[in-house]
């Protein structure tokens, strides 16, 4: 038995209603559970429940053996003075509140349906643990959750935003340019080319937008990758460049060792990624401006169509020559770094600055982008859980991670749903 599964028996009332009597056999009435509270103190908050003729106002406290209130040390926390009832699982030993007097306690008793039911879900290895009964669980109750879901995610991305906003003090676009970069990484590289960005200041890095060798030689320079490279003509000039402007700006570069290279595609390999950054780069002014001065997302991705240096058009790494590399940046990457770059970016400044309907706005944005096809989605599309865009799939990758992958079924609107509904059969 858990906790977390008696405050979901409380909370949507799904205890056995014939038994409602406290440990010293007094009928009583609940009137309202309360407010459910997640920190720290009483389980609920402003509860009201009615012993024989009496009205009280309180707080709840649950747990699995009435000795827990003092395992928990609640005897030494005023907080819990205020606790009106007291819910167990299964009472052991009286609890006195200021040593006087007992608090109420109820022996709650519940279908035992739904807690085996639970703890199949708790122990199953589906990934989604609640599939044989998904059914149950209304479209109407489903998309609404999605909706949360989506708004969560999106959350989630704007807290790494506000992160980069406190340490750059509000500098939008040093913010942007360093998730940006963060995105190039594709996931497996994203912390070095974070960390990369981070020791290259866009105060330095904009005084060359209209030189692509010279930002070549920043960014390679920067990232390590230059130290042991095969060398060729092309990799000299870019050493003896990056040498000249790291004493003039007093840069270290990052640790080589950070980047990830093996069971990569070549299209993902680090060397392609920063030249493509690079190229981005002189783009990166009008990028940033039309972000926030566009109203349709499709209005940014022009500056996505680059064009990288000749030697990256035959080469994957350096010193490795082949007949053509493909290092143009299709759809799918831009869609890529719109969902985990320009969507929370723009989120995060409309709300700083609050801008009406952003974010109405951004969700429009997402919803015209089509949804991300991967093995978690894929999963969701096994049980008819289709997205229609990357604002659904962005859900169901959040709903995944976040509740289905930390067994958080209770917590889950939809798990709820399947629960209530089992209660019923």
């Amino acid at each position: 038995m858990q906790e977390d599964f008696l405050h979901f028996i409380y909370k949507n009332r799904l205890w056995d209603k014939t038994n409602q009597q406290l440990i010293t056999g007094e009928d009583f009435e609940i009137i309202d559970t309360g407010t459910h509270n997640l920190d720290s103190g009483p389980d609920f908050f402003n509860a009201r429940i009615k012993i024989g003729d009496t009205d009280w106002a309180g707080n709840v406290e649950i747990h699995i053996k009435s000795s827990d209130w003092e395992k928990h040390n609640h005897r030494h926390d005023m907080s819990y003075n205020n606790v009106i009832l007291h819910i167990v699982y299964n009472y052991d030993k009286p609890v006195l509140i200021s040593g006087k007097y007992e608090i109420p306690t109820w022996e709650i008793k519940f279908p035992h349906i739904l807690f085996n039911k639970y703890s199949e879900f708790k122990t199953n290895e589906n990934p989604v643990h609640c599939h044989e009964y998904i059914e149950l669980a209304s479209n109407f109750k489903t998309r609404l959750w999605l909706d949360r879901m989506a708004t969560e995610r999106l959350e989630v991305k704007t807290d790494y935003i506000t992160k980069l906003y406190e340490k750059y003090s509000g500098n939008f676009e040093e913010i942007f340019y360093i998730s940006l970069a963060r995105s190039f990484g594709t996931g497996i590289n994203s912390e070095p080319f974070e960390q990369l960005a981070k020791s290259l200041p866009l105060s330095i890095l904009s005084k060359y937008y209209d030189n692509i060798f010279k930002t070549e030689a920043l960014l390679f320079g920067q990232s390590g990758l230059l130290d042991d490279a095969i060398t060729d003509d092309y990799v000299i000039k870019l050493q003896k460049e990056y040498s000249f402007l790291r004493k003039k700006h007093g840069l270290t570069p990052i640790p080589t060792v950070t980047w990830k290279k093996s069971k990569l595609r070549p299209s993902n390999f680090p060397q392609i990624r920063i030249a493509q950054f690079a190229a981005l780069m002189m783009n990166f002014r009008f990028l940033f401006s039309s972000i926030f001065e566009n109203e349709n997302l499709s209005d940014s991705e022009k500056y996505f169509k680059i064009e990288v240096s000749d030697y990256w058009k035959t080469h994957y790494v350096f010193g490795k020559q082949v007949k053509k590399s493909n290092v143009k940046l299709g759809i799918n990457t831009f869609n890529t770094i719109a969902i985990n770059t320009i969507a929370p970016v723009a989120f995060y400044y409309f709300q700083n600055y609050k801008v009406k309907n952003n974010a109405d706005k951004i969700i429009d944005w997402m919803m015209k982008i089509k949804p991300e096809d991967n093995r978690e989605t894929r999963i969701w599309k096994s049980l008819n859980i289709t997205p229609d865009n990357a604002y659904e799939s962005q859900a169901l990758l959040n709903l995944k991670k976040n509740y289905c992958d930390k067994y958080k079924c209770l917590d889950c609107a939809i798990g709820n749903e399947i629960m209530k509904e089992l209660n019923k059969i």
